[in-house]
């Protein structure tokens, strides 16, 4: 009886999880991956998966290399990004509570379209 139970349990979760693996990582990580990216630009625009692997990379590069320019970059209908400093100052560090000195430095900040916040 335990060798019939171990199987059939066993078939059921195999064939579900075929259609499930496709939905299951955009429900989980809420994120879209570079590689979901290229394929929806594919669909989007009637191109092949290598020639949108191109433009998507080509679009990552100039938007990266923008922001290490020290410039802002505008995403029409999504938002702006941009490099801010960050000033010295004392943090705590976690678990024993001593104080530590954390420098000046710069970060990527990302301020949303007012278009997209009323969509959200």
């Amino acid at each position: 009886m335990t060798k019939k139970s171990a199987k059939a349990p066993a078939k059921k979760p195999a064939a579900q999880a075929a259609p499930a693996a496709k939905a299951a990582p955009k429900a989980e990580s809420g994120k879209v991956a570079k590689s979901q990216l290229v394929e929806l630009v594919a669909d989007k625009a009637g191109l092949t998966k290598k020639q949108s692997d191109e433009a998507v990379s080509a679009a990552m590069d100039i938007i990266v290399s923008a922001l290490k320019g020290g410039q802002s970059v505008g995403l029409p209908g999504l938002g702006t990004l941009s490099v801010k400093e960050t000033a010295a100052r004392t943090g705590v560090k976690p678990g024993t509570s001593e104080k530590i000195a954390i420098p000046a430095g710069k970060k990527v900040a990302f301020k949303v379209a007012s278009t997209l916040k009323g969509d959200l």
